[in-house]
């Protein structure tokens, strides 16, 4: 029973100081750099040991010239140089139906079958897709008969213009054909005689340029008048001579009553002629002239109108035409936007290559964008990383110390954790212009991502691996050199101590620049002179004479 209590306060004491799954993995991380950093730092002492003939009783090092080369070497991660990344195109969110397992080859014979890599779900896709076509085949009609009436419009409106402008020459003949063709000009354009009276219609009865039915009119008037005329005066002939007739008895009273009826007859035509030309003077020339002026006048308005009517006729059309194009361009597009859409939701191999999952590249975020079948993923997420392995690069950091001396094409040497035994060369192809913070370790650690090639195609060489690169800044030539951890820095001065006859002996020492092993010695000691590898630390107590 208290064994069983002791078990149960364990397992509670456990749960009280677990840490959160990402704390944890911060720590290990820490954990494994610390031990990587110290075990490098250990393989220095001891190369640095064998390098400089140091005595291993003594832990000294001989103070010797030889070319120093200036390195900086830092670890990173194998990545091919070009990677086709493969991301959903669907928009919101789907669900993926099957996916190809990860590490599969993709091979140019499965690019050129269109492999299918991904599924996505498209049955709302589809769905979308069968309402759309209606509404598309909808406005397609609409923007088909908006275009005919179009057509239709134009014709009528140049039907009725050209009726109008018929309309308005056949008045302007009218005119003409009354007033004659001068007259009648004058009358059209205004141009009327300044000498004419005030209404200048009745008026122009007198124009001497006057033709046309209304000339031919006052011609016959004046002819009938004139025939009046002559009837009356043989009437009046005829009855003077019936009279002296009757008087002498010679012809009864009847004839002379017929002969004075005849005479009174022709009296009355010859007046009736004279009203008539006044009545036509009068009133029917100005009314008949003025009803064809209006005629021709209202035929030149009217064609106005037709022509306003047609220009509002085909700006509605058009108008029509726009909104119905508009509309069925806005149901092309979603339609050709669905059928995209439902395109995307069947992803193929678009390049050889080895099937990398997106989530196994952002192990960060791994147990919450987990790539599998039936998980849900978003626009743009990445589901599939596809990369060239005949072009690799291993991605460092590289630290801000050391960035301005890191140049593009600087050449580097390579070797990779799965491959101790081998060694690859390679160049600097990138840095970042900005650093790149690392929080799971200190705010103040600034690192600058820096991409280096990797020589020659390797097949054995896969993304992920881990390994050092070791970028060739310069080679000093004929200095000076001890190993760096002989050199300590005490109270902002650069310290060496050197072993003498009398014991260990305190140097100030100038440096220069310094590799992963050693540093360069510009002053404050002299070649041949040995130096302690394990110099004595602040506060550490100096026993002179003691040391061998």
């Amino acid at each position: 029973m208290k064994a069983g209590n002791a078990e149960n306060k364990v397992k509670v004491r456990n749960r009280r100081f677990a840490l959160p799954k990402r704390l944890r993995w911060a720590l290990i991380l820490v954990v494994v750099v610390a031990a990587v950093g110290t075990g490098a730092f250990a393989l220095m002492r001891r190369a640095s040991g064998r390098l400089g003939g140091s005595n291993p009783e003594t832990a000294t090092f001989t103070v010797r010239r030889d070319n120093l080369p200036i390195t900086v070497t830092e670890n990173g991660d194998i990545k091919a140089i070009n990677t086709k990344d493969i991301k959903s195109k669907v928009e919101g969110k789907t669900t993926i139906i099957s996916i190809v397992d990860e590490g599969t080859i993709i091979t140019p014979n499965d690019v050129n079958s269109g492999k299918v890599l991904v599924e996505l779900d498209s049955s709302d896709i589809e769905q979308k897709l069968t309402q759309q076509e209606v509404q598309f085949l909808s406005s397609e009609a609409s923007f088909t008969d908006a275009n005919e009436s179009l057509d239709i419009q134009k014709k009528q409106n140049e039907s009725d213009i050209k009726k109008g402008l018929m309309e308005v020459r056949f008045k302007l003949m009218d005119l003409q054909k009354y007033l004659g063709a001068v007259v009648a000009e004058k009358l059209a354009s205004g141009k009327t005689n300044p000498g004419y009276e005030p209404n200048e219609i009745p008026s122009l009865i007198k124009d001497t340029q006057l033709g046309g039915e209304a000339l031919q009119k006052i011609r016959e008037l004046e002819v009938d008048i004139d025939l009046k005329d002559k009837e009356l005066k043989e009437a009046d002939s005829k009855l003077t001579w019936t009279q002296k007739l009757y008087d002498k008895e010679y012809v009864s009273r009847t004839d002379l009553e017929a002969d004075r009826l005849s005479q009174r007859r022709n009296e009355i035509a010859l007046e009736k002629a004279k009203t008539a030309k006044d009545l036509f003077i009068e009133y029917e020339f100005p009314k008949e002239a003025e009803k064809r002026l209006s005629d021709y006048d209202e035929a030149k308005r009217e064609l106005d109108r037709t022509q306003a009517r047609a220009r509002s006729k085909l700006a509605q059309a058009q108008a029509r035409l726009k909104s119905t194009e508009a509309t069925y361009l806005l149901h092309k597009r979603q339609l050709e936007k669905l059928k995209e859409q439902l395109e995307a939701c069947t992803i193929k191999a678009p390049a050889p290559g080895q099937v990398v999952y997106g989530s196994s590249e952002e192990p960060w975020f791994r147990q919450d964008r987990q790539i599998e079948e039936g998980a849900e993923i978003w626009e743009r997420q990445k589901i599939i990383s596809i990369p060239d392995p005949s072009e690799m690069k291993v991605e460092i950091k590289v630290h801000e110390t050391w960035i301005d001396k890191v140049k593009v094409d600087q050449k580097v040497n390579i070797t990779v954790a799965a491959f101790p035994d081998k060694t690859f060369t390679g160049r600097v192809l990138k840095k970042a212009p900005l650093a790149a913070q690392q929080w799971f370790l200190s705010q103040d650690l600034k690192v600058y991502e820096t991409d280096v090639s990797i020589d020659g195609t390797h097949d054995f060489l896969k993304t992920g691996m881990s390994a050092k690169v070791t970028v060739l800044i310069d080679e000093l030539q004929d200095v000076l050199i001890v190993p760096i951890q002989a050199v300590i820095t005490v109270e902002g001065k650069k310290l060496c101590y050197c072993l003498t006859g009398r014991g260990s002996e305190k140097r100030e020492v100038e440096t220069g620049l310094f590799n992963d092993d050693f540093v360069e010695v510009k002053s404050g000691l002299a070649e041949g002179e040995k130096v302690l590898l394990n110099p004595p630390r602040p506060g550490q107590v100096e026993e002179s004479g003691k040391q061998a």
